[in-house]
């Protein structure tokens, strides 16, 4: 439960930072479509039933004066009671009668230009600007994360130490579904993997086979629109573990260290692909994407040689280096004293590598 004082006084400050964007780019009104955005305008609503959806059955329309969600009747009043706080005024017509919201979002621009984060016959595009501010999160928002980033990585730790070699991939996932709607947290992404599909996929959606000696689950957990992502790894035997995990989390070490406020994303991919080099294993960067800034999406911006969004304090990252069927993931949030892992379990045995601490494979007998 959002604190309604901290949340009233969080939606004030960014309508304040909206509508200096409104008036620096002479626009009568900002249109807010996706579900990032909502959660974000709304300090943690959520506007989508299905949850693959970009958008969902309501929008936030902010001008000079006014913010105003746009819904229907349909998701009016659960919206008003369960998802929007204080701040906001309505605006509700027939699910049928769509063009009545256009009317009355001509209305409200009053024939100036309208922005959007997806824009649509003839608005504008946001500024760039007002898209790099919402990757730095308040201290309000770092606190929604760090509760997320815990009860994620529990739910991990609890369910792969229940994991047995003759469960399906299929079941893995369900169970780590569950443990994490039992904390109020939706399962966005859940991938499990074998013995036999894990050298082979590197995003392997769950089948019915079982799972064999060793496994990989991955979650990407969503909860007030923020994401925690992490992936961990079980195998069962004496010493079933890989000898290479090391050279991995070295590997890694390497990018994470290049995540410094005033640098770009783009070091960070460069660094990691120094580090997959020296590794001698250089093609394997270029077989999956590496992960980059998180937030109110899984991926808010990748990583990439060009990526040249500017690193703050503030801002949260989720890289997932790997190779040969191995690979490290968790949620970090960028601090005056450098990475916090949002999605740390003090229970998960982990290897210390310049004073951080890294999962290890967790070996079950």
């Amino acid at each position: 439960m959002i604190d309604p004082s901290l949340r009233a006084q969080e939606v004030a400050s960014k309508l304040a930072l909206l509508r200096e964007a409104l008036a620096g780019q002479g626009a009568g009104a900002l249109r807010l479509r996706g579900a990032d955005w909502f959660a974000w305008i709304t300090a943690g609503g959520a506007n989508a039933l299905l949850h693959t959806f970009e958008a969902g059955g309501a929008e936030i329309l902010i001008t000079a004066g006014d913010a105003c969600v746009l819904t229907d009747q349909t998701e009016g009043e659960r919206l008003r009671t369960e998802e929007v706080p204080e701040g906001f005024t309505f605006h509700i017509e027939p699910w049928a009668e769509p063009e009545l919201r256009e009317r009355f979002v001509a209305n409200a621009a009053g024939g100036l230009p309208v922005l959007s984060d997806r824009p649509a016959n003839g608005e504008q595009p946001l500024p760039p600007a007002l898209r790099q501010r919402r990757l730095v999160l308040s201290t309000a928002e770092q606190e929604r994360y760090r509760a997320l980033g815990r009860e994620a990585a529990e739910a991990m730790t609890e369910v792969l130490h229940r994991a047995r070699p003759e469960w399906s991939e299929q079941q893995l996932a369900a169970a780590g579904a569950e443990a994490l709607w039992r904390r109020g947290i939706h399962p966005a992404l859940v991938l499990a993997a074998g013995e036999r599909r894990l050298p082979l996929y590197r995003r392997a959606t769950p089948t019915n086979e079982p799972i064999g000696r060793r496994a990989m689950l991955t979650f990407s957990a969503r909860r007030h629109g923020l994401y925690a992502s992490l992936t961990r790894f079980v195998c069962f035997g004496a010493e079933c573990a890989p000898d290479n995990q090391r050279t991995l989390i070295d590997l890694e070490a390497t990018g994470l260290e290049a995540v410094k406020a005033g640098g770009s994303l783009s070091a960070v991919y460069h660094a990691l692909a120094q580090a997959y080099h020296h590794a001698d294993v250089e093609d394997a960067i270029r077989d999956h994407q590496q992960g980059g800034i998180t937030g109110y999406q899984a991926r808010e911006v990748v990583a990439t040689h060009s990526s040249a969004t500017l690193l703050e304090e503030g801002m949260a990252f989720a890289f997932s280096p790997g190779f040969g069927g191995m690979k490290l993931e968790d949620t970090f949030l960028l601090g005056p004293d450098g990475l916090e892992n949002l999605t740390f379990d003090p229970g998960w045995p982990a290897l210390d590598v310049h004073g951080r601490k890294r999962p290890l494979w967790l070996e079950m007998q």
